[in-house]
């Protein structure tokens, strides 16, 4: 085989624990091992990316990876980390997202199908969908005793964690058996032995493997990699607007560039080795070069530049990096007539925005009214007098006195004007 993929996981810290042996089983053959994905939503999130690495490190170094579609378990939820059950899906919605994923995760894995180690997209829906409850607690059920279930973490903490008027359900209770069913089928039919996922996915691999040794007469293993965590104690692949998604649509390129870019030194150091395909020597040199001069954020800039063109495209990369410069450029008013409606708006979310009609406009707009009497940008008249007076005051990153008005010559895209008061607060004027 090609290089050693648990050497590849260490060195880029991406090991938390392995079953022993894993390692001489890999280093016999091409392996298949398998990642499973939650349906859910028809885009995964950034916190799906370690899993998707996972696979896609394991492909690199030779091996077959198998990413699951959990239709099945999307169907129960998983009580790993949760303390609420989760809103249960149709199949058709299932199959759509289902789609959706197999298309991001395209970005990372080879599916073509014309190589041995070709990922492969199954969803276990497909082999449960004809499994009758009273079959599958004969043939599955049987195999594993409540003791070994309720010693879970899993199903221990959710237990012992809730109040009197919730609980656990047995359909919850049951997603290891589902799940570890699922590494029994894919262990029959994909001559899958290996499965990975994250540290709090240990308890229900071992289940799979417990069924594989008991029912199929044979060995299973497991790889999981460590919950990723911010140095600032906050929650990773959460953004103010809640996930930061692989999707376009949900979460725009630039904001997903922003999101790196803004990535502390401590954890942008973690990140590049978890989140790119850059080698060791890459990364040490970027490193090196960033503790030279860490006010430049090389290895920020890195990070962003290598992941969102992983996700997205280079175009897009290029257009947040455009988009990011413009709010310093010396050029702004005409640079920014460069960026199309939606990643001018991305560039000034969040910031407050005032709309005057087309009319006003035609007569001229003046300042005091501009920033305070039509807007409310500023508390007062006499607030905004003070700004100008102390000129304060930009309109399109050009300062302006108190006699400017403002008209339709300032609009960006006939539509919009940035008033700026000193050099971070920005405001809105819409043209309706």
């Amino acid at each position: 085989m090609g290089k050693s993929f648990v050497e590849e996981l260490t060195w880029r810290g991406m090991l938390h624990d392995s079953m022993p042996g894993v390692e001489k089983h890999m280093d016999e053959t091409m392996r298949s091992a398998y990642v499973g994905f939650d349906p859910t939503a028809d885009s995964l999130h950034i916190g799906n990316l370690v899993p998707i690495m996972l696979l896609a490190h394991y492909q690199r170094c030779g091996h077959k990876p198998v990413a699951l579609v959990g239709g099945a378990t999307g169907m129960i939820g998983d009580p790993s980390g949760k303390s609420s059950e989760r809103n249960l899906l149709d199949e058709a919605t299932l199959r759509h997202n289902q789609e959706a994923i197999k298309n991001q995760l395209s970005h990372f894995l080879n599916f073509d199908g014309k190589t041995p180690n070709s990922a492969v997209l199954v969803n276990n829906y497909d082999w449960m969908k004809e499994f009758s409850f009273l079959e599958f607690i004969r043939d599955v059920g049987k195999h594993i005793t409540v003791n070994y279930m309720m010693a879970k973490d899993s199903v221990r903490n959710r237990i012992s964690g809730e109040s009197s008027n919730d609980g656990m359900s047995f359909t919850e209770f049951t997603y290891q058996l589902v799940q570890g069913y699922d590494f029994l089928h894919l262990y029959r039919a994909n001559d899958c032995t290996i499965q990975m996922g994250g540290s709090d996915q240990w308890g229900n691999i071992t289940t799979g493997t417990e069924l594989i040794r008991r029912i199929g007469g044979g060995k299973g293993y497991a790889i999981t990699c460590p919950l990723i965590t911010k140095s600032d104690g906050s929650k990773f692949g959460k953004s103010e607007g809640g996930n930061v998604w692989l999707d376009a649509k949900r979460t725009s390129p630039y904001k997903f560039y922003q999101y790196w870019l803004n990535s502390s030194d401590e954890d942008a150091e973690k990140y590049i080795k978890i989140f790119t395909f850059l080698t060791k020597e890459e990364i040490e040199n970027i490193i090196n070069e960033h503790s030279n001069d860490p006010g430049a954020r090389i290895l920020q800039k890195r990070l962003a530049e290598e992941i969102t063109i992983m996700v997205h495209s280079k175009e897009d990369y290029e257009n947040a990096v455009k988009a990011s410069k413009i709010l310093f450029s010396k050029d702004f008013k005409n640079e920014i007539k460069e960026l199309d409606e939606n990643l001018f708006l991305d560039v000034f979310e969040g910031v407050k925005q005032a709309e005057i009609t087309k009319a006003e406009f035609n007569d001229g707009i003046d300042m005091i009214g501009a920033l305070a009497a039509k807007t409310n940008f500023l508390s007062s008249n006499g607030e905004a007098r003070r700004a100008l007076k102390e000129n304060a005051i930009a309109v399109n990153k050009e300062k302006v006195k108190e006699d400017y008005k403002l008209t339709s010559d300032d609009l960006i895209n006939n539509k919009y004007i940035v008033i700026s008061r000193g050099k971070k607060t920005n405001f809105i004027l819409k043209m309706i």
